[in-house]
Protein backbone atom coordinates (compact mmCIF):
# COMPACT_ATOMS: atom_id res chain seq x y z
CA UNK A 1 0.00 0.00 0.00
CA UNK A 2 1.37 3.34 -0.91
CA UNK A 3 2.36 5.44 2.57
CA UNK A 4 0.33 8.23 1.09
CA UNK A 5 -3.08 6.19 1.08
CA UNK A 6 -1.88 4.10 4.24
CA UNK A 7 -1.43 7.68 6.06
CA UNK A 8 -5.00 8.90 4.95
CA UNK A 9 -6.77 5.46 6.24
CA UNK A 10 -5.01 6.31 9.20
CA UNK A 11 -5.62 10.15 9.90
CA UNK A 12 -8.63 10.31 7.87
CA UNK A 13 -10.64 8.02 10.23
CA UNK A 14 -9.37 10.18 13.08
CA UNK A 15 -10.23 13.45 11.97
CA UNK A 16 -14.23 12.05 11.24
CA UNK A 17 -14.10 10.96 15.04
CA UNK A 18 -13.41 14.27 16.12
CA UNK A 19 -15.38 16.36 13.89
CA UNK A 20 -18.35 14.00 14.75
CA UNK A 21 -17.41 14.77 18.45
CA UNK A 22 -18.15 18.10 17.99
CA UNK A 23 -20.88 18.20 15.57
CA UNK A 24 -22.85 15.47 18.64
CA UNK A 25 -21.74 18.23 21.08
CA UNK A 26 -23.17 21.21 19.01
CA UNK A 27 -26.66 18.45 18.56
CA UNK A 28 -26.62 18.20 22.14
CA UNK A 29 -26.14 21.95 23.59
CA UNK A 30 -29.01 22.85 21.22
CA UNK A 31 -30.91 20.12 22.87
CA UNK A 32 -30.28 20.69 26.40
CA UNK A 33 -30.60 24.79 25.64
CA UNK A 34 -33.52 24.31 24.18
CA UNK A 35 -36.65 26.63 26.14
CA UNK A 36 -33.50 27.91 28.14
CA UNK A 37 -35.50 30.24 30.63
CA UNK A 38 -32.14 31.58 32.62
CA UNK A 39 -30.56 32.94 28.96
CA UNK A 40 -34.82 34.23 28.25
CA UNK A 41 -34.91 35.57 31.38
CA UNK A 42 -30.88 37.40 31.31
CA UNK A 43 -30.87 38.72 28.21
CA UNK A 44 -35.12 38.80 26.60
CA UNK A 45 -33.84 36.47 23.70
CA UNK A 46 -35.99 33.57 23.23
CA UNK A 47 -34.34 30.11 21.54
CA UNK A 48 -36.99 28.22 20.75
CA UNK A 49 -34.46 26.07 18.80
CA UNK A 50 -31.99 26.05 21.17
CA UNK A 51 -28.10 27.33 20.79
CA UNK A 52 -27.11 26.16 17.94
CA UNK A 53 -23.64 26.07 16.20
CA UNK A 54 -21.34 25.64 19.27
CA UNK A 55 -19.63 23.00 18.32
CA UNK A 56 -19.04 23.88 14.75
CA UNK A 57 -17.97 27.40 15.79
CA UNK A 58 -15.08 26.05 18.55
CA UNK A 59 -13.72 23.87 14.83
CA UNK A 60 -13.65 27.33 13.19
CA UNK A 61 -12.05 29.24 16.03
CA UNK A 62 -9.49 26.47 16.05
CA UNK A 63 -8.73 26.11 12.39
CA UNK A 64 -8.37 29.52 12.02
CA UNK A 65 -4.93 30.68 13.69
CA UNK A 66 -4.00 27.59 12.19
CA UNK A 67 -5.36 28.32 8.83
CA UNK A 68 -4.14 32.24 8.52
CA UNK A 69 -0.73 30.62 9.07
CA UNK A 70 -0.83 28.48 6.03
CA UNK A 71 -2.18 30.70 3.87
CA UNK A 72 -0.07 33.43 5.00
CA UNK A 73 3.00 31.29 3.36
CA UNK A 74 1.48 30.61 0.58
CA UNK A 75 0.83 34.74 -0.40
CA UNK A 76 4.66 34.86 1.10
CA UNK A 77 5.94 33.13 -2.18
CA UNK A 78 4.59 36.32 -4.49
CA UNK A 79 5.60 38.89 -1.17
CA UNK A 80 1.99 39.53 -0.53
CA UNK A 81 2.41 38.85 3.52
CA UNK A 82 -0.93 39.43 5.62
CA UNK A 83 -0.55 40.27 8.43
CA UNK A 84 -1.19 36.78 10.29
CA UNK A 85 -2.89 38.30 13.77
CA UNK A 86 -5.04 40.53 12.35
CA UNK A 87 -6.17 37.93 9.59
CA UNK A 88 -7.23 35.50 12.50
CA UNK A 89 -8.80 38.32 14.58
CA UNK A 90 -10.73 38.82 11.48
CA UNK A 91 -11.56 35.40 10.42
CA UNK A 92 -12.34 34.21 13.67
CA UNK A 93 -14.96 37.76 14.46
CA UNK A 94 -16.68 37.19 10.89
CA UNK A 95 -17.48 33.25 12.02
CA UNK A 96 -18.84 34.77 15.53
CA UNK A 97 -20.89 37.31 13.24
CA UNK A 98 -22.70 34.36 11.40
CA UNK A 99 -22.94 32.51 15.15
CA UNK A 100 -24.52 35.16 16.57
CA UNK A 101 -27.09 35.73 13.61
CA UNK A 102 -29.65 33.03 14.99
CA UNK A 103 -30.30 36.03 17.81
CA UNK A 104 -32.85 38.38 16.46
CA UNK A 105 -31.80 41.37 18.43
CA UNK A 106 -28.54 40.96 16.63
CA UNK A 107 -30.13 40.12 13.05
CA UNK A 108 -31.45 43.91 13.06
CA UNK A 109 -27.42 45.13 13.41
CA UNK A 110 -26.08 41.96 11.67
CA UNK A 111 -25.27 43.79 8.10
CA UNK A 112 -24.15 46.80 9.20
CA UNK A 113 -21.60 44.78 11.66
CA UNK A 114 -20.62 43.07 8.57
CA UNK A 115 -19.53 45.70 6.63
CA UNK A 116 -17.78 47.15 9.90
CA UNK A 117 -15.62 43.69 9.98
CA UNK A 118 -14.44 44.16 7.14
CA UNK A 119 -13.19 47.69 7.05
CA UNK A 120 -11.87 46.62 10.70
CA UNK A 121 -9.44 44.80 8.82
CA UNK A 122 -8.45 47.13 6.12
CA UNK A 123 -7.77 49.90 8.27
CA UNK A 124 -6.18 47.41 11.18
CA UNK A 125 -3.22 46.23 8.42
CA UNK A 126 -3.58 50.13 7.61
CA UNK A 127 -2.23 50.80 11.14
CA UNK A 128 -0.52 48.04 11.82
CA UNK A 129 2.14 49.10 8.68
CA UNK A 130 1.80 52.63 10.04
CA UNK A 131 2.84 51.48 13.22
CA UNK A 132 6.17 49.97 11.39
CA UNK A 133 6.62 53.59 10.27
CA UNK A 134 7.49 52.05 6.53
CA UNK A 135 5.18 52.87 3.14
CA UNK A 136 6.61 50.41 1.68
CA UNK A 137 4.50 47.27 0.24
CA UNK A 138 1.39 48.68 2.21
CA UNK A 139 -1.21 48.45 -0.04
CA UNK A 140 0.34 44.68 -1.15
CA UNK A 141 0.08 43.86 2.94
CA UNK A 142 -3.63 45.76 3.42
CA UNK A 143 -4.44 44.14 0.28
CA UNK A 144 -3.30 40.68 1.65
CA UNK A 145 -4.57 40.79 4.90
CA UNK A 146 -8.13 41.78 3.76
CA UNK A 147 -8.18 38.82 0.73
CA UNK A 148 -6.70 35.96 3.68
CA UNK A 149 -9.51 37.56 5.87
CA UNK A 150 -12.62 36.73 3.38
CA UNK A 151 -11.09 33.67 1.97
CA UNK A 152 -11.47 32.09 5.31
CA UNK A 153 -13.44 34.29 7.67
CA UNK A 154 -15.67 35.05 4.78
CA UNK A 155 -16.22 31.74 3.15
CA UNK A 156 -16.11 29.95 6.34
CA UNK A 157 -18.90 32.53 7.28
CA UNK A 158 -21.54 30.42 5.36
CA UNK A 159 -21.14 27.48 6.74
CA UNK A 160 -21.91 28.80 10.49
CA UNK A 161 -24.93 30.01 8.74
CA UNK A 162 -25.96 27.01 6.96
CA UNK A 163 -26.18 25.54 10.73
CA UNK A 164 -27.50 28.00 12.98
CA UNK A 165 -30.53 29.91 10.15
CA UNK A 166 -33.85 29.32 10.80
CA UNK A 167 -36.59 30.91 9.19
CA UNK A 168 -40.56 29.84 8.06
CA UNK A 169 -38.65 28.13 4.70
CA UNK A 170 -34.76 27.46 6.22
CA UNK A 171 -33.65 25.21 9.30
CA UNK A 172 -30.31 24.73 9.73
CA UNK A 173 -28.89 21.98 11.41
CA UNK A 174 -25.44 19.68 11.60
CA UNK A 175 -26.97 17.53 9.32
CA UNK A 176 -26.84 19.76 6.62
CA UNK A 177 -22.86 21.19 7.34
CA UNK A 178 -22.16 16.48 7.28
CA UNK A 179 -24.36 16.59 3.75
CA UNK A 180 -22.02 19.65 2.05
CA UNK A 181 -18.34 17.87 3.48
CA UNK A 182 -19.69 13.91 2.58
CA UNK A 183 -20.64 15.41 -0.77
CA UNK A 184 -17.69 17.06 -1.31
CA UNK A 185 -15.45 14.26 0.00
CA UNK A 186 -17.43 11.79 -2.31
CA UNK A 187 -16.70 13.65 -5.43
CA UNK A 188 -12.83 13.54 -4.27
CA UNK A 189 -13.01 9.47 -3.69
CA UNK A 190 -14.92 8.92 -7.09
CA UNK A 191 -12.21 10.98 -8.62
CA UNK A 192 -9.37 8.82 -7.41
CA UNK A 193 -10.42 5.56 -7.77
CA UNK A 194 -12.35 6.32 -11.37
CA UNK A 195 -9.37 8.16 -12.25
CA UNK A 196 -6.95 5.03 -11.66
CA UNK A 197 -9.67 2.71 -13.32
CA UNK A 198 -10.44 5.17 -16.25
CA UNK A 199 -8.02 8.16 -16.65
CA UNK A 200 -6.95 8.89 -19.64
CA UNK A 201 -7.18 12.48 -20.27
CA UNK A 202 -5.65 15.29 -18.50
CA UNK A 203 -7.85 17.43 -16.68
CA UNK A 204 -5.53 20.78 -16.07
CA UNK A 205 -2.26 19.39 -16.86
CA UNK A 206 0.24 22.18 -15.89
CA UNK A 207 -1.89 22.73 -12.79
CA UNK A 208 -3.10 18.98 -11.29
CA UNK A 209 -1.60 16.22 -13.69
CA UNK A 210 -2.92 14.15 -11.50
CA UNK A 211 -6.38 14.88 -12.33
CA UNK A 212 -8.54 13.34 -15.37
CA UNK A 213 -11.56 14.12 -16.99
CA UNK A 214 -12.80 10.72 -16.45
CA UNK A 215 -12.38 10.74 -13.25
CA UNK A 216 -13.91 13.91 -12.37
CA UNK A 217 -16.82 12.75 -14.33
CA UNK A 218 -16.90 9.47 -11.73
CA UNK A 219 -16.47 11.97 -9.02
CA UNK A 220 -19.38 14.67 -9.60
CA UNK A 221 -21.64 11.29 -10.25
CA UNK A 222 -20.33 9.49 -6.72
CA UNK A 223 -21.00 13.05 -5.14
CA UNK A 224 -24.92 13.17 -6.86
CA UNK A 225 -25.04 10.19 -5.64
CA UNK A 226 -24.43 10.91 -1.95
CA UNK A 227 -26.66 13.75 -2.53
CA UNK A 228 -29.77 11.78 -3.93
CA UNK A 229 -29.47 9.04 -0.61
CA UNK A 230 -28.74 12.09 1.95
CA UNK A 231 -31.44 14.52 1.04
CA UNK A 232 -34.45 13.15 2.11
CA UNK A 233 -32.88 12.32 5.79
CA UNK A 234 -32.44 16.47 5.82
CA UNK A 235 -34.51 17.42 8.96
CA UNK A 236 -37.96 19.03 8.93
CA UNK A 237 -38.79 20.59 5.40
CA UNK A 238 -35.66 20.96 4.78
CA UNK A 239 -35.78 17.51 3.26
CA UNK A 240 -35.50 17.43 -0.55
CA UNK A 241 -36.47 14.65 -3.20
CA UNK A 242 -33.83 12.84 -4.19
CA UNK A 243 -33.57 14.41 -7.91
CA UNK A 244 -32.74 17.53 -6.09
CA UNK A 245 -30.32 16.01 -3.78
CA UNK A 246 -28.59 14.62 -7.01
CA UNK A 247 -28.50 18.20 -8.47
CA UNK A 248 -27.00 19.47 -4.96
CA UNK A 249 -24.41 16.63 -5.10
CA UNK A 250 -23.52 16.99 -8.99
CA UNK A 251 -23.61 21.05 -8.15
CA UNK A 252 -21.66 20.98 -4.91
CA UNK A 253 -18.85 17.93 -6.03
CA UNK A 254 -17.80 20.01 -8.86
CA UNK A 255 -17.63 23.32 -7.29
CA UNK A 256 -15.29 21.63 -4.69
CA UNK A 257 -13.45 20.44 -7.03
CA UNK A 258 -12.65 24.10 -8.34
CA UNK A 259 -11.91 25.27 -4.67
CA UNK A 260 -8.95 22.37 -4.85
CA UNK A 261 -8.09 23.62 -8.26
CA UNK A 262 -7.90 27.18 -6.44
CA UNK A 263 -5.97 26.25 -3.64
CA UNK A 264 -3.33 24.27 -6.12
CA UNK A 265 -3.45 26.93 -8.26
CA UNK A 266 -1.61 28.92 -4.94
CA UNK A 267 0.56 26.43 -4.17
CA UNK A 268 1.80 26.30 -8.47
CA UNK A 269 2.77 30.29 -7.41
CA UNK A 270 4.08 29.17 -3.88
CA UNK A 271 5.82 26.22 -5.56
CA UNK A 272 4.76 23.86 -2.43
CA UNK A 273 3.58 20.22 -2.70
CA UNK A 274 0.95 20.80 -0.13
CA UNK A 275 0.10 24.06 2.30
CA UNK A 276 1.28 22.54 5.55
CA UNK A 277 2.50 19.18 7.12
CA UNK A 278 0.47 18.98 10.26
CA UNK A 279 -1.50 15.81 8.84
CA UNK A 280 0.44 13.10 7.32
CA UNK A 281 -1.29 11.97 3.93
CA UNK A 282 -3.44 15.14 3.49
CA UNK A 283 -1.34 18.07 3.85
CA UNK A 284 -1.94 21.25 6.09
CA UNK A 285 -5.01 22.40 7.03
CA UNK A 286 -5.77 24.21 4.00
CA UNK A 287 -5.93 21.30 1.97
CA UNK A 288 -8.27 19.63 4.01
CA UNK A 289 -11.12 22.38 4.37
CA UNK A 290 -10.30 23.76 0.49
CA UNK A 291 -13.17 22.23 -0.84
CA UNK A 292 -15.88 22.44 1.16
CA UNK A 293 -15.02 26.21 2.47
CA UNK A 294 -15.46 27.24 -1.37
CA UNK A 295 -18.55 25.29 -1.72
CA UNK A 296 -20.44 26.58 1.39
CA UNK A 297 -21.43 29.98 -0.47
CA UNK A 298 -22.80 27.59 -3.05
CA UNK A 299 -24.41 24.96 -1.29
CA UNK A 300 -25.99 27.90 0.70
CA UNK A 301 -27.91 29.19 -2.33
CA UNK A 302 -28.81 25.89 -3.04
CA UNK A 303 -30.71 24.90 0.21
CA UNK A 304 -32.08 28.45 0.31
CA UNK A 305 -33.51 28.10 -3.80
CA UNK A 306 -34.67 23.95 -3.37
CA UNK A 307 -36.51 25.09 -0.03
CA UNK A 308 -38.80 27.07 -1.88
CA UNK A 309 -39.58 24.05 -4.65
CA UNK A 310 -41.74 21.76 -3.11
CA UNK A 311 -41.46 19.05 -6.09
Amino acid sequence: MEPALRNRLTFGPMMIAALSLLLWLDEAIEKWTQNWHWFTQTTGESIPHGLQGVGLIILLLIVAPIATTEIAILFTAERVRPYRLITTIGSSVLAIHAFLTQFESFRVIAASTMAFIIVFVMIGAALRRAWDRSTQDAIVRMAGTVLATLYLGGLGWFIMAIRVKQSHRFSGSTFMVLMILFVVKATDIGAYFGGRALGRHKLIPWLSPGKTWEGLVCGVLFSGLVGSIMSPKLPGHMGMHPWKGFVFGVVIGAIGQVGDLLESLMKRDAEVKDSGRLVPGFGGVLDIIDSPLFASPFAYLLFSLFARIHY
